[in-house]
């Protein structure tokens, strides 16, 4: 269910690093916690992303909810097909339902592996 070849944020945002650009969504933890989500609102291409800071929010049926880049740099792409159906959150989370692509302004640190990270949701999900 947690991809490993992808670095996770306890916020529960995950990254794809390749090379010094990232894909970044949330996880299926995070979606499956937060409902049906019905609106997303995300950065503009250009805009500066830092790790651990707020870079936009989601709403569902049940919660509003703030994102948190897990890593650091410039935004170079948006996945606007989210403004339309922001569901494919919830059916793809790993796939069509990523977020944002980062241009990375240095390494990214502090993220979790998939078996780190899977110690934060047994924890949270008690």
């Amino acid at each position: 269910m947690i991809p490993k070849d992808l670095k996770y944020a306890k916020s529960h945002e995950w990254a794809k690093i390749e090379g010094d650009s990232a894909t970044v969504g949330i996880t299926h933890f995070a979606q499956e916690q937060l409902g049906d989500l019905t609106y997303v609102d995300l950065p503009k291409v250009g805009a500066t992303v830092t790790a651990g800071a707020e870079m936009g929010s989601v709403e569902s049926v049940k919660a509003a909810s703030e994102l948190y880049s897990p890593v650091s740099g410039t935004v170079t792409e948006v996945n606007a097909a989210l403004d339309s159906a922001p569901e494919a959150i919830n059916q793809e989370p790993y796939g069509a339902g990523w977020m944002i692509k980062v241009k990375l302004s240095g390494a990214p640190e502090g993220l979790l592996d998939a078996d780190a990270y899977a110690q934060v949701c047994a924890e949270e999900a008690h």
